[in-house]
C-alpha cells in the first residue's frame, strides 16, 4: 500500500514540472503586444530625439541672430540694417520665447546652449575685412536659410501639433525677412 502514494507523487511532481515547463516556454516566446510596445517605444524615442534636436538647434540659430542683430544695431550707421536688425531681433525673441516654452513641457534643456554668438559677426569682419553691413547681412542670410531647412525638415518628420503650429507660425515669416535680407545684400554689393 506505501507503493502507491509514493508512485501518486511522483506523479503528481512529473505532472507539476510539465504545467510549469509548458507555461514558462510559452512566456518566452515573443509575446505580440510586448514585442509591439516595445517597437513603440523606440519609435517613439526616435520621433522625440528629432523633436528636441529641431528644439536646441531653433533656438541656438535664433540666439545667433538675436546677438548679431544687437551688434548691427548697435555698429550700423545705416538705417536699412537697423530696421532688419530690430524686425529680426524681435522676430526671433517671440520665436525664441515659444521654442524654449515647448522645450520646457517636453523636459529639454535650450538653455546655455551656445551662447557665445557675437563672436561669429565679429569674426567674419575680421577675416573678410569688409565693412559691417555686409558682414551682418551675410551672417544672417545664412542662419535664417539654416532655420527654414530646419522648419521644413521638423513639418515633413513630425506629426506632432504644437510643432507644425510653430513652423506654421513663424515660416512664412521666415522667408519674408530672408527675401528683404537678400534685397539689401544686393544694394550693398
Amino acid at each position: 500500500m506505501e507503493a502507491k502514494p509514493i508512485v501518486k507523487t511522483k506523479i503528481l511532481r512529473v505532472l507539476f514540472l510539465l504545467i510549469i515547463i509548458i507555461c514558462s516556454t510559452s512566456c518566452k516566446e515573443n509575446n505580440p503586444i510586448e514585442t509591439s510596445l516595445k517597437n513603440e517605444v523606440f519609435i517613439k524615442s526616435d520621433k522625440e530625439q528629432s523633436e528636441a534636436y529641431f528644439l536646441i538647434a531653433t533656438a541656438n540659430i535664433s540666439k545667433s541672430i538675436i546677438a548679431k542683430s544687437q551688434i548691427a544695431q548697435q555698429e550700423s550707421s545705416e538705417s536699412k540694417i537697423g530696421e532688419i536688425g530690430k524686425r529680426l531681433q524681435n522676430q526671433q525673441n517671440l520665436l525664441l520665447q515659444d521654442v524654449t516654452r515647448m522645450a520646457n513641457n517636453r523636459l529639454v534643456v535650450v538653455a546655455g546652449i551656445n551662447t557665445d554668438n557675437r563672436g561669429d559677426l565679429y569674426e567674419q569682419i575680421e577675416k573678410n575685412d569688409n565693412n559691417l553691413n555686409k558682414a551682418y547681412v551675410d551672417a544672417v542670410a545664412t542662419s535664417l536659410a539654416e532655420q527654414i531647412k530646419l522648419f521644413e525638415s521638423i513639418s515633413r518628420d513630425t506629426n506632432d501639433r504644437m510643432i507644425l503650429k510653430l513652423v506654421l507660425q513663424y515660416l512664412p515669416e521666415s522667408y519674408q525677412l530672408l527675401r528683404e535680407v537678400a534685397q539689401i545684400r544686393e544694394q550693398i554689393n
